[in-house]
């Protein structure tokens, strides 16, 4: 490999002019530059740990002639055996580099994590450490089928790329860390508008909505009853019972309060689509409410069942924005129409129904309604018709 061929590579990875261009499309670009400089890769990986709820670290594999895959490694993968038994693990631990000749690759047999280099037939494999500014240590390793394996002018060129490669890469992981966090923590549309700059207190927006308020029936007995853990475990369930329905179908989760839950589902200015998101938000109701009554919890040796929550739904206006004061803000919306939702939550445990709804909501999503009478609200005007599903099985009171 020419040393200019080199620093040609070693430049372009630097320039970071791609434009939006994405890791994969990247990490195959580099690959192929090498290839074609002269380099006889066959597969190569890139290991990063990430700071994410769900998994412990992302993958990115290209192979020679197919591309670049990428896998989303769950937490536990760093106690498997067979992780704890491969080269990666001790970059990880002690940020050394590890090399495995054929030969070597033939005689591992402590884990699995050779059989694929063994079945491609591979000569030579080496792990470098990808070091951050952070201080955090993560892996590239590089393999070949060359007969002999690589060069050490092959090495020596691919071991100057690291730090490069390794300024790119944190780049990114940091971009996708921030996009996660916030994404976890205040919701997708949520989080694009906080790292597209809208950060400043006041920094508002009106937006027409199909709104979601729903709260847990009898948490208050359930967690004079249950140590905290517990109850922390039972709260874990029951969100899951409303958050994957509700994603599916369009919304986007704000806020969790207590046993609490407040979701928006986006209408477009006009409300051209108010029918079909009502439509999309009642479908995501009902999948709740069948996940919650199929819910049990287990302890103590006691069997926790028969779980109820109430859902108020409603559509109008709400103001969406940063909300707060001196250095804390919350990203979150309110307005008349929250307001509303709230109260409508409380009219549905005083009737021991699971689903109500406005009556805005519910000429916006034709469905077998019934009438349930007006009710005055606090705080508003004029009294509110409210309406509740008429295949609801109504349980006792109490």
């Amino acid at each position: 490999m020419q040393i200019e061929n080199l620093r040609d590579i070693a430049t372009w990875v630097s320039a970071g002019e791609r434009n939006g261009v994405t890791p994969e499309v990247m990490m195959q670009q580099l690959c192929e530059r090498l290839v074609e400089a002269g380099v006889a890769l066959w597969r190569v990986g890139v290991f990063v740990r990430t700071l994410h709820p769900q998994m412990f670290g992302q993958s990115f594999t290209w192979r020679r002639g197919e591309g670049v895959t990428v896998y989303a490694a769950p937490y536990g993968i760093e106690e498997d055996e067979n992780f704890l038994n491969s080269p990666l693990a001790v970059v990880h631990a002690e940020g050394r580099e590890m090399r495995y000749r054929e030969a070597d690759i033939l005689a591992d047999t402590r884990s699995s994590f050779f059989i694929d280099a063994r079945a491609e037939r591979m000569t030579d494999y080496i792990a470098m450490p990808l070091r951050f500014l952070s201080g955090e240590i993560h892996a590239v390793s590089w393999t070949t089928t060359a007969p002999g394996g690589f060069s050490e002018g092959e090495v020596e060129a691919l071991r100057a790329l690291m730090a490069p490669v390794a300024r790119v890469i944190e780049i990114i992981r940091l971009e996708r860390t921030a996009t996660a966090l916030l994404d976890t923590y205040v919701g997708n549309r949520a989080g694009q508008r906080i790292l597209a700059g809208q950060i400043r207190r006041g920094h508002t927006e009106t937006m027409p909505a199909a709104i979601w308020l729903s709260d847990l029936r009898g948490f208050t007995r359930l967690s004079d009853m249950l140590p905290p853990s517990a109850v922390v475990e039972v709260l874990n369930l029951y969100f899951d019972c409303q958050v994957e329905p509700i994603v599916e179908h369009g919304g986007e989760v704000l806020k969790f309060m207590g046993d609490g839950l407040l979701a928006v589902f986006p209408i477009a200015e006009g409300g051209a689509d108010t029918a079909e998101v009502c439509g999309r938000v009642l479908a995501a109701a009902r999948a709740s409410r069948e996940r919650v009554a199929a819910m049990a919890f287990r302890h103590g040796g006691v069997n926790f069942d028969k779980f109820r929550f109430g859902l108020a739904l409603h559509v109008g206006e709400v103001l969406y924005g940063n909300i707060g004061g001196g250095h804390r803000l919350d990203f979150t919306c309110i307005g008349p129409a929250v307001n509303l939702a709230a109260r409508l939550e409380k009219i549905a445990s005083d009737l021991n129904r699971t689903i109500v709804a406005s009556e805005g909501f519910a000429a916006a999503a034709p469905e077998s309604w019934l009438n349930l009478g007006e009710f005055p609200i606090a705080g508003f005007r004029r009294a509110e018709r409210v309406y509740g599903l008429t295949d609801e099985a109504l349980p006792p009171r109490g």
